[in-house]
């Protein structure tokens, strides 16, 4: 097929012809939006384009398969990106401009990217490094910024009526999928409809032996429950994993309205449900009795998000004005009922989430200055019962979360410039100063007794970058960038009880300070002036002060509790002194011709704890990357690559932490390569069908710190019509 490729292409174009593209522009945020050669600070970007064409199950694949961002997965309903090393609450996530991180966003494992449905998505951006300024708490590893689709005002060029009809099927997880868009437009008003079905079945593993390492991760017997008896039961597939299908739902409409004064309103409401989600990896855990766990699911995990946007140019002293007003509501649950029992426990949550933002933009004659406020409240209610399922009698269980009022309150103002010294040389700083406020208060604590009832935290937070750009000649990019960040402790560092191991008990800790961190970034990017070649290398250091880490901890002067009937090891959050994290990241892509691109890339992270000597820091993944070659024509596009991983030794994991060793072989997690092929043809008129092979070599592997086998060998067929 590359042979044939490369024959047209030839054909196509003489060795003399040039490639005369447009500087990259970011579309993906007002506060970044620029060309990408004077953003000092390394992004990744993922157009609609790209977006449609790759064709993925879930945002967490889309993610993941860029080979920038490593993704774990506890289950197949879930994926957590990885940011230079920091993971979940420490990884900002921006939904069209908005947080999608809230009280409850813990220090382990977030499933919630998945609740952005991927075929909304219009564009991604991933800003790498600390982006606190811009952004502020939790945009310490970066930020992924995700906007969807927007209604499009009527136009010569486009119909009253228009929109997208496409299914996708999957064989690896007899996924069946159905998305539908309908966008209505005048010329001062709009409308965009969409809806996506998706129905993923067991999720199969690959077959193959992955190089010289053991066969891993089968899935050799599985729980089920027959005549009210928990029994385990042979699986006549070892391959297939059984218990990880999920379904899931997501709405959106959005409808602007464009004055002609130059104001603009946008209405945007999103919701996203699915069904139960099996927590895959417990439901692996075997012991003498059969399993540890017979059930352990995530209830239906719900997103509602309500949002305004106002924005009017020259507003006020010249700069353009954006005001966001939103109101989202998350419910999550945990649902577990151990082997041979009869009573299953439930912890119920629920979020609310209030925030408004205003933006200025101010165009100034050797730059541009953007300034504005932020404020967040958070408010959380958690309720837990356990309830027999033979005679259906209900108990008190002990939340996971204080069972009093939750909350937590933050306001930020920031300002921030971009300015040109000379035709070759731009430069931007920023500042953000913040005060935090959160407390927590226990109503009633007569199933596991508190030394306090109550947890009250107020901070000052700040961060600052410099950064500057220089090119030396036309075809070399310069850039170092010295950015501070900052995450205030939540809800979930500071309250929560957590069975983290059948060992250990995470307990509450009210003694949490901000994470704290200064990062320094050093790129070049070195491209020839016909724009066929360029090559990206940035270095980067980040220093991170009263680093929160689970460790050894006393409660009540004791170093282990009976919890739920047995004896463990308590642990609990802490501010443990000092980490850093470095490393390398690398891409290049080379235009053989018009119609055929060659890109590669590699990613390597360093993170170690400082003590009295070095230990490993958790979420640290092995090196790893992607190779690709692209072929795109008017009528077929073609992208064959192999996604690469190195190999995660036992002894660089953070034993009890986050890196889930009970899940990894005895000598730690082998290194894998995945080969994947996807094309798309546009033969007839506003019709597109989408086929490709994932995993080409069906090869058994697992991600770094993941509780679940990924997808062997996947045929998957998708057909889009436009109207």
């Amino acid at each position: 097929m590359l042979f044939i490729f490369w024959t047209i292409t030839i054909f196509a174009q003489s060795k003399n012809d040039t490639i005369k593209d447009l500087e990259e522009v970011i579309i993906s945020n007002v506060k970044i939006q620029k060309n990408k050669e004077f953003i000092t600070q390394k992004i990744k970007s993922i157009s609609a384009k790209q977006i449609e064409f790759q064709n993925f199950q879930n945002t967490a694949d889309l993610l993941s398969n860029s080979g920038v961002v490593t993704v774990q997965k506890s289950q197949q309903g879930g994926g957590s990106p990885v940011l230079r090393g920091f993971e979940a609450n420490r990884v900002l996530i921006l939904v069209d401009g908005i947080r999608l991180n809230n009280l409850i966003f813990r220090a382990g494992h977030l499933q919630n990217v998945i609740t952005v449905d991927e075929n909304m998505i219009d564009n991604v951006s991933v800003l790498f490094g600390s982006s606190s300024t811009l952004f502020g708490s939790d945009a310490l590893g970066g930020t992924i910024i995700l906007n969807t689709k927007k209604p499009k005002l009527k136009t010569p060029n486009n119909n009253v009526i228009s929109g997208t009809i496409n299914s996708r099927f999957s064989s690896v997880n007899q996924e069946k999928s159905f998305h539908a868009d309908l966008n209505y437009s005048k010329l001062k008003i709009a409308s965009l409809t969409s809806i996506s079905i998706n129905d993923f079945g067991d999720l199969k593993m690959g077959k193959r032996q992955n190089g010289n390492n053991p066969f891993f991760g089968e899935r050799n017997f599985y729980q089920e429950r027959i005549n009210n008896v928990d029994t385990k039961v042979f699986n006549t597939n070892k391959y297939l994993q059984k218990n990880s299908g999920y379904k899931q739902l997501d709405l959106m409409n959005k409808v602007v309205f464009k004055q002609d004064s130059g104001t603009t309103h946008l209405l945007n409401f999103q919701l996203s449900t699915s069904t139960n989600i099996p927590r895959y990896d417990r439901l692996t855990d075997e012991n003498a009795t059969g399993f540890r766990n017979a059930e352990w699911y995530y209830g239906p995990q719900k997103r509602l998000l309500l949002g305004y946007n106002y924005s009017k140019s020259k507003a006020f002293i010249n700069s353009d004005l954006s005001i966001d007003v939103s109101y989202q509501n998350v419910k999550e649950s945990r649902h577990t009922r151990r082997f041979n029992s009869e009573n299953r426990d439930n912890r119920l949550e629920n979020v609310s989430v209030f925030a408004i933002n205003t933006l200025l933009k101010k165009k100034l004659p050797n730059g541009e200055l953007l300034y504005g406020t932020e404020s967040y409240f958070d408010n959380l209610k958690s309720i837990a019962f356990r309830n027999n399922i033979i005679t259906e009698e209900i108990l008190p269980l002990d939340t996971r979360y204080p069972n009093g009022k939750n909350y937590t309150f933050k306001n930020d103002i920031f300002v921030t410039y971009n300015a040109t010294f000379s035709d070759k040389t731009k430069w931007n700083s920023g500042i953000r100063l913040g005060y935090s406020i959160l407390k927590s208060t226990i109503n009633d604590s007569f199933l596991f007794k508190f030394p306090f009832d109550n947890i009250t935290q107020k901070n000052n937070t700040y961060s600052a970058n410099i950064g500057i750009i220089h090119k030396p000649s036309p075809e070399v990019n310069l850039i170092a960038n010295l950015s501070s960040g900052f995450r205030t402790p939540n809800i979930d560092d500071l309250s929560k009880i957590f069975e983290s191991t059948p060992e250990t008990i995470i307990v509450p800790n009210q003694n949490l300070k901000p994470e704290k961190t200064i990062t320094a970034d050093f790129g070049i990017t070195i491209g020839s002036q016909n724009k066929r070649f360029e090559w990206q290398t940035n270095y980067y250091y980040t220093r991170l002060y009263d680093a929160i880490i689970t460790d050894s901890f006393t409660f009540n002067g004791a170093s282990t509790i009976v919890y739920e009937g047995n004896l463990k090891a308590v642990l609990a959050n802490q501010n443990n002194g000092k980490a850093f994290v470095t490393g390398i990241s690398s891409e290049m892509f080379y235009k053989i011709v018009t119609t055929l691109k060659a890109s590669a890339n590699f990613n390597y992270t360093l993170g170690r704890v400082v003590k009295d000597f070095f230990t490993p820091l958790d979420h640290i993944p092995p090196y790893y990357g992607k190779i690709g070659l692209n072929y795109t024509s008017k009528i077929i596009s073609a992208e064959c690559y192999v996604l690469y991983n190195g190999k995660k030794e036992l002894k660089d994991y953070l034993l009890n932490g986050e890196d889930n060793e009970q899940y990894a072989p005895k000598n730690g997690m082998p290194a894998w390569q995945s080969y994947t092929i996807k094309t798309s043809f546009s033969v007839f008129k506003n019709s597109t069908l989408l086929t490709g092979v994932e995993n080409i070599l069906d090869t058994q592997y697992r991600t770094f710190a993941s509780g679940i086998n990924a997808g062997g060998r996947n045929y998957y067929f998708g057909l889009k019509y436009s109207f």
